[in-house]
């Protein structure tokens, strides 16, 4: 097949969304699709409303000579407009990670949204989903009469090798919990809420390593660099920025529990790859994390802004070992059952040729 990718910068953007993407990508040419990627400039969400008032992008796409066009969501404000203005010669086939109108904001925000995306959404001729929960949101607003897939994200990116023997002796091994937060700061993962919970814990029981982009947020990773030497978390907080995936993975095995108190996850592939070491997760309960993340089971689910449940979970936590222990082995054994990404490829690739053949 020949086929277009529009995304919004890089490929290599560090991103789950882009994770997906990614590996989507590599599995499509590995099998010999030729796979193009159309690339638009990032920029703010107002000036890229304005890219559907341009001539050449329509021009630009409606050119190319594929078998099917996908469209990262992500894209919407650029392309809501600019799919009805082109003459179609290929299906238009939209990847969804999550909404931006399920997120966290106020209200009236969310509607303006809203309508921006159900006229992309209604532009297209079907969907990839990365949960069901996504799949849910995207037919609330269009219904269920599309063409779609649900292809979960896999956590096989990074090779573990970890064995169940040293997921117990990590569990049990005495000392501070080694705590991780995996993501960019920005607000919507909720690393304010995990510092307010730990900052109501005893110094000394706990350690956090913060890994993920700093520069995407600039104000907000300023505020919970403030809130760190403000209540007294300096000594226990450690920012490590993005890793490349051998020092991600150095990272993963040395941590005992992934906290990423998000308001909104679509999936969050953060929490997979964490339990492919055999770490249990923190996660909301809202979005799709609680496909992956079972209450109780591999990890904990939380109201978004709960500091308190959280508090109260890590403190258990830092004092059960075995109960840290029994959590490491279920999500090892999550991640085990969980689709690879080949599989997840292969998914989205035999949809695609039912997409071309209907």
């Amino acid at each position: 097949m020949r086929i277009g990718l529009v995304i919004y910068g890089s490929l290599e953007t560090i991103s789950g969304g882009y994770i997906y993407d990614r590996k989507l990508v590599e599995f499509l040419r590995r099998g010999g699709d030729q796979v193009e990627i159309i690339s638009l400039p990032w920029r703010d969400y107002p000036r890229h409303l304005l890219d559907n008032l341009s001539r050449s992008l329509a021009r630009r796409l409606q050119n190319l000579q594929l078998d099917v066009l996908l469209q990262d969501e992500l894209n919407h404000p650029s392309l809501f407009w600019t799919n009805q203005r082109m003459a179609r010669s290929c299906p238009v086939v939209s990847i969804v990670h999550h909404l931006r109108s399920s997120e966290a904001r106020a209200g009236w925000q969310n509607n303006v949204y809203r309508l921006f995306e159900q006229s992309y959404l209604r532009s297209v001729d079907g969907f990839i989903f990365n949960s069901c929960t996504t799949q849910r949101a995207v037919q609330s607003l269009v219904g269920d009469g599309y063409p779609s897939v649900v292809a979960y994200p896999a956590g096989d990116r990074l090779s573990s090798g970890i064995t169940e023997d040293e997921i117990v002796l990590r569990s049990t091994r005495p000392g501070p919990l080694r705590l991780l937060f995996l993501g960019s700061v920005v607000p919507r993962k909720g690393l304010h809420v995990l510092l307010e919970a730990l900052s109501r814990l005893p110094a000394g029981t706990w350690e956090l390593s913060v890994v993920g982009r700093v520069d995407v947020d600039r104000a907000y990773a300023r505020r919970v660099r403030r809130m760190v030497a403000e209540r007294g978390l300096a000594g226990g907080v450690v920012f490590s920025g993005a890793l490349d995936e051998e020092r991600l993975s150095a990272q993963l095995s040395n941590s005992q529990l992934l906290v990423l108190p998000s308001s909104y996850e679509g999936f969050g592939i953060a929490y997979l790859e964490g339990m492919g070491f055999g770490i249990p997760a923190i996660a909301p309960t809202t979005g799709g994390a609680a496909e992956v993340v079972h209450q109780g089971v591999n990890g904990y689910l939380i109201d978004p802004g709960d500091w308190r449940s959280l508090a109260g979970i890590l403190g258990e936590l830092a004092e059960d070992r075995e109960a840290l222990q029994r959590l490491s082995l279920a999500a090892w054994r999550s991640f085990a059952a969980h689709p690879t990404w080949e599989q997840s490829g292969q998914v989205i690739r035999d949809y695609l040729l039912s997409v071309l053949e209907a």
